[in-house]
């Protein structure tokens, strides 16, 4: 067996014996001190990946409505597309806990039409929980869910939904005030059932405040190294955003670079005709190619 193969089949074999993540799991890692890890994903291929890297929760995030669908903000996204991006996820992810987010409309119009929404991501796209921005504004739609046996991830601090009530993309939480808002809003979220909460853009102290209040998981985004887990937007990741990165974002990896460099060699190939080779090439069996030559002679070039 090569290297490569013997790779391949103990990861192969890792992933077969890993077991599946819960968030009594992650409620776990956050009581030992091992960190949580989170990433989001959009499609089959890319979720597939990220599940057998070990992650613990892959997000299903309406930033695709940016880097997927290229929309100006996650506003535009809809229940139907998330949902359709959702159940491509959920066929590739055998251990990781799927999260998907609730799109901006699909919750704030009344209590009853958030929990019918939600449970379109629990029985139609296979996700094991909603996440939805909010704070204690949110209490009586978490508490309806959790009753609903849907499980809520809270979202707070930079919330990308109100980014016209924030005047744009800032850090929250820099005042004494607005940082009291926001730890009263995550003990809100969690009295009222919440799972985990993500803290977005927001000064590490108050982070490392929240985190050290609450009795479940923070996973911060923009928000410093103290929460119990992290989470990136894969795109950013791996820089296919086509954006300028959020202080926050480091790049693992330059995937529109190989991608460009991929699609640059097939399009000169093609050009100059060197692609596809004779190696490439299928030809008909021996015989049915005399008889056929025979019957519809090539014309060749002198």
């Amino acid at each position: 067996m090569s290297v490569t193969n013997f790779c391949s089949a103990d990861a192969h074999n890792a992933s077969a014996v890993r077991a599946k993540v819960t968030f009594q799991t992650l409620q776990e890692k956050k009581q030992s001190g091992r960190p949580i890890t989170a990433l989001t994903a959009y499609d089959y291929s890319t979720a597939r990946l990220v599940d057998e890297t070990g992650m613990d929760l892959i997000l299903v995030g309406d930033s695709l409505a940016q880097v997927v669908l290229g929309y100006d903000s996650t506003l535009p996204v809809t229940m139907e597309e998330m949902l359709h991006h959702t159940r491509a996820v959920r066929r590739a992810v055998k251990h990781a806990i799927v999260v998907a987010d609730m799109p901006y409309g699909s919750y704030q119009v009344s209590v009853q039409e958030g929990v019918a929404n939600a449970a379109r991501f629990m029985k139609e796209a296979g996700a094991e929980a909603v996440k939805i921005e909010g704070g204690a504004n949110r209490v009586e739609l978490v508490e309806r869910l959790t009753d609903a046996e849907i499980p809520v991830v809270g979202h707070l601090g930079l919330t990308p939904q109100s980014v016209h009530r924030m005047g744009g993309y800032k850090v929250q939480g820099k005042s004494m005030a607005a940082a009291d808002a926001l730890l009263k809003d995550a003990l809100a979220l969690e009295e009222a059932g919440a799972v985990a909460i993500v803290l977005e853009g927001m000064p590490r102290e108050v982070a490392q405040h929240i985190t050290r209040r609450l009795n479940i998981p923070t996973i911060g985004i923009g928000a410093g190294p103290d929460c119990d887990g992290q989470i990136l937007v894969f795109h950013d990741l791996v820089n296919l955003s086509f954006s300028k990165p959020a202080k926050f974002v480091r790049q693992y990896g330059d995937a529109a670079g190989l991608f460009r460099s991929a699609v640059e060699g097939y399009l000169h190939d093609v050009e100059k005709r060197e692609f596809p080779a004779e190696s490439e090439s299928y030809h008909l069996p021996k015989e049915t190619r005399a008889a056929f030559e025979a019957a519809s002679p090539i014309r060749r070039k002198a």
